[in-house]
């Protein structure tokens, strides 16, 4: 029996770990689950899974689900309490599905607990991909990555030996829903428009991230921090059909793909169940059905974000932190009606120019100072969007 804690169990990631949680009962075990304003669904979480500990945003949140909760369960709340899930005295492995940069300190927190962590929290590696990675190795931890790129680059290179033949990474991008189009057609784009993604159910601000492709731009980073590789040995394809979900290139000239439908569940089970593969009733795809594989180049032109992290990388040290929060930021003000589509890569590309003209140092950095960089640049973008 495993036991896991999960974090952010009320968004898309969380309650898609819990579907796997469902059918793998002899195996996995929820001790401490964390969710921020949801209450009546964490409740319900709760009654289901009958977990140790669970974590809300907030004191009136804690005190509503004391009130209400009719199964023993001790309650904490906000940010010292979400540190107090992730690094849980009775799990095993903490599952970060947080969303943003929300996800950062107690990612932290589990790894200093000597948790091994399953990460969907993409934000963690990009803000503090070397603070976090160089704080696994001295506890002797592993990060399992969720986000199903990743985990197919892991799966591609799980064989003992073959990360040494590793020449290059191809992360697989669906194209979001305004693939094809010019940038001009995009003055007018809706937030709703861009919450129809054509493959992946996802929560909105990823959804956004994909329409302007700075989520392969964050996974971009993530891949770095994961596997060692150089931003010049990461290459983004284009891939509609959502099958391929990443391929790895090695030294040989061999390329090692792996393939399953559009489906978190596949990826989530195998982070939670991982050294095992474990049997699961989702659906397998049926390549009669699918037809045609394609590839194309991002169109870097009309969705700059990807280009943008990149650049991010290359400079380093608090840079990425910066890209991150003003993404964030952008993509909240969008979301809100504040600003247009296109404003989101153009706000972020003044807050990263911005920063370092500023005397933003991209040299080394802490926690602490990760954390300023975000607020300098939500800060940043916020003065810019009021003019």
């Amino acid at each position: 029996m495993k036991n896991i804690s999960l974090l952010g169990s009320t968004g898309s990631i969380g309650r898609q770990t819990l579907e796997v949680v469902r059918h793998l009962p002899g195996e996995l075990k929820v001790v401490a689950l964390a969710a921020n304003r949801s209450v009546r669904e964490l409740e319900a979480q709760i009654n289901e899974f009958r977990p140790v500990l669970a974590c809300v945003g907030d004191k009136s949140g804690a005190e509503l689900l004391r009130r209400t909760l009719t199964v023993p369960c001790r309650v904490v709340c906000g940010p010292e309490g979400l540190e107090e899930a992730a690094a849980f005295e009775g799990a095993d492995l903490a599952v970060n599905a947080l969303s943003g940069t929300a996800g950062l300190i107690p990612a932290m927190a589990a790894i200093q607990a000597g948790k091994n962590l399953a990460l969907a929290n993409k934000e963690t590696l990009v803000a503090a991909g070397e603070i976090v990675t160089k704080a696994a190795k001295a506890a002797g931890v592993a990060i399992y990555p969720i986000d199903s790129e990743h985990s197919a680059v892991w799966q591609c290179l799980e064989r003992e030996g073959r990360a040494k033949a590793l020449e290059k990474i191809y992360l697989t991008a669906s194209g979001g829903p305004f693939r094809g189009r010019m940038r001009a057609e995009l003055t007018d784009v809706t937030p709703e428009q861009a919450l129809r993604h054509p493959n992946w159910l996802m929560g909105p601000k990823i959804t956004v991230d994909s329409a302007t492709m700075m989520n392969k731009g964050l996974e971009v980073i993530e891949a770095k921090w994961l596997f060692g590789v150089e931003a010049d040995r990461i290459e983004v394809l284009v891939h509609p059909q959502s099958v391929v979900h990443s391929m790895v290139g090695f030294s040989d000239g061999a390329v090692i793909a792996q393939l399953g439908l559009p489906d978190m569940r596949v990826p989530i089970q195998y982070a939670l169940t991982y050294p095992e593969r474990r049997t699961s009733p989702f659906q397998r795809p049926d390549f009669f059905k699918i037809g045609t594989l394609t590839f194309e180049k991002p169109d870097t032109e009309t969705f700059p974000c990807l280009g943008l992290a990149y650049e991010a990388l290359r400079r380093g040290g608090t840079v990425p932190a910066v890209m991150n929060a003003a993404n964030e930021a952008a993509v909240g003000a969008f979301l809100e009606g504040r600003i247009r589509f296109l404003d989101i890569p153009a706000l972020i590309e003044k807050a990263m120019f911005s920063y370092n003209e500023s005397g933003g140092e991209p040299g080394g950095s802490g926690i602490e100072e990760i954390l300023e960089a975000e607020d300098w640049a939500r800060g940043k973008c916020e003065g810019i969007i009021k003019g």
